[in-house]
């Protein structure tokens, strides 16, 4: 007959260099059965919203997290009753040191078991071990024989060698770590930089876990008895900022305030501009065209059989122009090593699209998009945007990108300057594009005009080969037959 074992299912990384998820929703519930490869959640990373599928068959016993919890990578998240297993085997293990001359170790056991931190795993077994092998050890009883023969010749009684070989005994002393609160790295080395002793905190988290607001909590009750001695903590003013912050929502109007917790794609997005901001040194230039002529093409291409059942719009022929730019300037097509103090030119262009969804700006992109052909990144783009606005965008389509076109004028403005993603060169922003009254053929008339602009990093590209592309995607959207010259 086979036995029932618990399997638990942790966090994953969904991708690169991703260190947790935000569970957004869940798909089953305790008493569920579920199979191999089942969508059970939904998470948000810091990229983008991802399904996780569990990788073997069996019934949900539990869900160790709520929806709208932040768990760190490698955090069982959910535990699934499967048919046999390699579980029993683990739980045998500890039975084995029963005959040792601790019994009452088992006792902890079940403390053992209980879920810990990725990297604090409780290593009851190791300190088992350590008695039984020396006991073992022909080498370790000769040494300890010569130590009992060595005093009973200095005359000492022969009850004394049963000192020396209880030292060994001294492993009960590592099973302290079994009593260690619960806490994650981050919250540990918070509680060091506050000065507080997580053993006087009082967890709140699951299976008592230590979380940050305990560690603030902490910090603002030990303030208040020591505001009569000021004098010590002189590193107090630096403590609070942080150990405020929990007390903030309570001193402000709800009524007149509105406050929205930084996390998931709204936090990346953050740290990453910040990163690229005070980084890369940018550098924007703009250029006003006319681009009647293309906004008569996108019309042509509407009817063409080609182009059934595609999305085609001005973006369409922009991005067009920009690879057609890059392929006549590749250098601007490029990024910079810092570690190896190296300018690296690619020679296939991943294209971002910048897209605003619900959860924020993302910036996903067409890979080898240089070599597509119109239709074909007409189709790429129309499968871009759709993904996007249905919040499946998956981290790997938002990775690696060269070079971005930011299209501004949807929301009805005229340019502006954007900031480049980090490891990318250049972003091209796209201004909205309206009639005006422009000289053409040597009379004023009413012209489709708008404002690009294109920011460069300045340590790798110089004025001339930004100025050139940037005309260069200027002359092409002016006369769209340039894309046939050009190409």
């Amino acid at each position: 007959m086979t036995k029932a074992s618990v399997r638990e299912f942790k966090m994953p990384d969904v991708g690169e260099g991703l260190t947790e998820a935000e569970i957004l929703k869940w798909y089953v519930q305790p008493g569920d059965t579920v199979t191999d490869g089942q969508v059970v959640c939904e998470v948000e990373t810091a990229k983008a919203a991802v399904e996780l599928p569990i990788p073997y068959d069996g019934v949900v016993r539990s869900l160790h997290f709520p929806e709208g919890t932040t768990v760190d990578v490698g955090t069982s998240i959910i535990a699934v009753e499967v048919a046999g297993g390699a579980a029993p085997a683990q739980e045998a293990a500890p039975a084995a040191p029963a005959p040792a001359a601790e019994p009452e170790q088992p006792a902890e056991q079940p403390a053992a078991r209980q879920p810990v931190l990725v990297g604090y795993g409780v290593a009851t077994s190791s300190t088992r071990r350590r008695p039984r092998k020396q006991a073992q050890d022909p080498a370790a009883r000769q040494a300890a024989s010569a130590v009992q023969s060595e005093l009973n010749g200095h005359g000492a009684a022969p009850a004394a060698p049963a000192t020396p070989p209880a030292a060994p005994a001294a492993p009960a002393a590592p099973a302290a770590p079994a009593q260690r609160p619960l806490a994650k790295p981050p919250v540990r080395k918070l509680a060091k930089d506050l000065g507080v002793d997580l053993a006087t905190v009082t967890p709140t988290g699951p299976d008592g876990v230590v979380t940050r607001e305990d560690v603030h909590a902490a910090v603002a009750a030990a303030q208040a008895p020591q505001q009569t001695a000021p004098a010590a903590q002189p590193a107090a003013p630096a403590v609070p900022a942080p150990a405020d912050r929990p007390a903030a929502p309570a001193s402000y109007d709800s009524g007149r305030e509105t406050r929205i917790p930084v996390k998931g794609v709204r936090k990346a997005t953050a740290a990453a501009m910040v990163g690229s901001a005070f980084t890369a040194p940018h550098v924007t230039e703009f250029v006003t065209v006319d681009v009647t002529r293309t906004m008569k093409l996108v019309e042509e291409l509407k009817q063409d059989k080609e182009f059934a059942g595609l999305r085609v719009n001005p973006l369409l022929l922009i991005a067009k122009a920009l690879l057609v730019a890059i392929r006549r300037n590749p250098d601007i097509n490029a990024s910079w090593d810092e570690a190896a103090q190296e300018i690296v030119v690619k020679h296939y262009v991943n294209l971002g699209i910048a897209a605003a969804t619900p959860r924020g700006l993302i910036v996903p992109n067409i890979k080898d998009a240089h070599a597509k052909t119109l239709p074909e990144l007409a189709a790429s783009l129309g499968e871009l945007v759709s993904t996007a606005r249905e919040g499946k965008t998956s981290p790997s389509a938002m990775q690696g990108g060269t070079v971005t076109i930011t299209n501004v004028g949807v929301f009805g403005v005229d340019t502006g300057t954007p900031i480049l993603n980090p490891g990318e060169s250049a972003i091209l922003a796209v201004g909205a594009i309206k009639p005006q009254p422009w000289v053409h053929k040597g009379k004023v008339k009413p012209r489709q005009v708008t404002t690009l602009a294109l920011s460069f990093d300045h340590r790798l590209v110089d004025g001339e080969l930004g100025s050139k592309v940037l005309a260069d995607v200027a002359a092409i959207l002016e006369q769209p037959k340039r894309l046939i010259t050009w190409a």
